[in-house]
């Protein structure tokens, strides 16, 4: 007779058994995952016994093709409806680079969004600054406030945006808010309470109605948006939270980039807001009075890209685009730099090309595989010639993408499969060369910030290191 013990033990390995038998081929037969993804997937199942089979539950590998239809169909219904602005958009770009043309085309087919002429743009590259923005925006609203973010805390600054808000919503301002129910899992009833009472609209994307489909990393909303009656917009790297102002020890100084924009590019975003909202919560944002003739012009070209888990993204086809296209120079800032295995590329063969090619990376993360991760990237690329810094003062959070001096990207997305795959995003192309030149500045002020990555000191690094970092490279896929 088995003593307790061999029993226990039994019971284990035969529940690990029992699920690599039944997640492996699970993993397998789904046919929208990428076979790196299914690598990494089936290689966690094995390495780490119940955990790896939690993990694949929880990040819901089936959620995203579940979910994705429905998200189209809110999709394509909000863009029917919304009112038309064709006196602002521009099909023909004959005033600008031929680089910017082709971008500009590509973006349109991904999104449906032609880029927007007359638009005013301001670079935020300082957190304190952009909160005093953002409350700025939002106690000038007069008509209505839409806000969707990824993560808010209840904390002091999570506090007191909230607070202005309410004061807006018992003025008479319409204000709708909606969050990531995984991002901001901290935002309970009491938070929220004031916010009703006020006649604040709130909602979680994706609320999910099962506990996995709750906790899953899979299909978030990691965009950041703020807009005030058709007129001003707001988007960039930076949640609300007290450590966005360097509040936490933790990460210490915080460097992040928003922008605030007016003029039709503010139509672009409120269509991405109204179609976020609609998936939510079925209620329709396509009256006139939603998208109103701008008020303020300026004459920057910009267009707004939104992207999600497409077969093929938004973003990863506007990214790969413009980095196989340079001719000059490529100035990329992420915080999170895990490229998929088509960007790393593109990445490598314009440096070999003999394109400028920069990357400005953080030294801290708040996890330590996703920075192992990235780093298994980093020979190839200093091979090909690129040059890579990483932040020392403090926690990088920017994302932002200059290419040849013309065109730029800033906005939500990281440079890792994360953002580009799995999540929604947001951000604005921008196509002015004095956006561009100001974003190149602010890179090389980080890049005095930074350590420059030493070619034959990297080759030289300790094995250990090596082997974490191609070890955490496996799972690249889903970090």
């Amino acid at each position: 007779m088995l003593s307790f013990d061999a029993w226990w033990t039994l019971a284990l390995f035969g529940g690990y058994a029992a699920s690599l038998f039944v997640l492996i081929p699970w993993v397998l037969l789904k046919r929208t995952v990428h076979p790196s993804a299914a690598i990494a997937w089936v290689l966690t199942i094995i390495f780490l016994p119940y955990l790896g089979g939690i993990l694949a539950l929880l990040l819901g590998l089936n959620r995203v093709e579940r979910h994705r239809p429905h998200k189209r169909a809110a999709a394509k219904e909000i863009a029917r409806r919304v009112p038309g602005w064709s006196q602002h958009q521009l099909e023909h770009l004959e005033d600008h680079t031929p680089l910017e043309q082709d971008l500009a085309r590509l973006a349109f087919k991904l999104t449906g969004r032609h880029a927007t002429a007359r638009n005013r743009l301001e670079l935020l590259p300082k957190t304190p600054r952009a909160f005093e923005v953002v409350e700025e925006i939002i106690d000038g609203a007069t008509n209505w406030v839409h806000v969707e973010f990824y993560i808010w805390k209840p904390d002091k600054i999570g506090t007191r945006i909230r607070d202005a808000l309410v004061r807006k919503a018992r003025q008479g301002v319409a204000v709708r808010f909606l969050y990531d129910s995984f991002g901001s899992w901290g935002l309970n009833r009491k938070f929220l309470g004031p916010m009703a009472d006020a006649g604040i609209h709130s909602a979680a994307f994706l609320p999910g109605r099962s506990f996995r489909e709750r906790w899953s990393m899979n299909l978030r909303s990691h965009r950041k948006i703020i807009l005030v009656d058709g007129q001003i917009g707001f988007t960039g790297g930076m949640n609300v939270g007290d450590e966005y102002l360097g509040r936490d020890p933790g990460y210490g100084y915080w460097r992040d980039t928003q922008v605030k924009f007016h003029g039709p590019a503010v139509l672009q975003m409120q269509q991405v807001f109204a179609e976020d909202w609609y998936y939510a919560t079925g209620e329709d944002l396509t009256e006139a009075a939603y998208f109103p003739e701008p008020e303020q012009y300026g004459d920057v070209t910009a267009q707004v890209i939104a992207g999600g888990p497409e077969e093929l993204t938004a973003f990863h086809g506007l990214m790969f685009a413009a980095i196989s296209q340079a001719r000059d120079r490529v100035t990329l800032a992420t915080s999170y730099f895990i490229p998929p295995d088509p960007l790393a590329m593109a990445l490598e063969t314009a440096a070999h090309r003999g394109v400028r090619v920069r990357i400005l990376v953080s030294r801290h993360g708040n996890f330590i595989w996703t920075l192992l991760a990235g780093r298994a990237y980093f020979q190839r690329l200093l091979k090909a010639g690129a040059e890579i810094y990483e932040y020392r003062e403090g926690f990088y959070h920017a994302k932002t993408l200059t290419v040849d001096g013309v065109w730029s990207l800033v906005g939500t997305p990281n440079f890792d499969s994360r953002s580009i795959l799995l999540n929604f995003e947001d951000a604005v192309a921008i196509l002015d060369r004095g956006i561009a030149q100001q974003l190149e500045e602010h890179f090389e002020g980080d890049r005095a910030r930074s350590d420059r990555v030493d070619l034959e000191a990297w080759i030289n690094r300790p094995l250990g290191r090596v082997l974490g970092e191609r070890f955490c490279r496996l799972f690249a896929p889903v970090l």
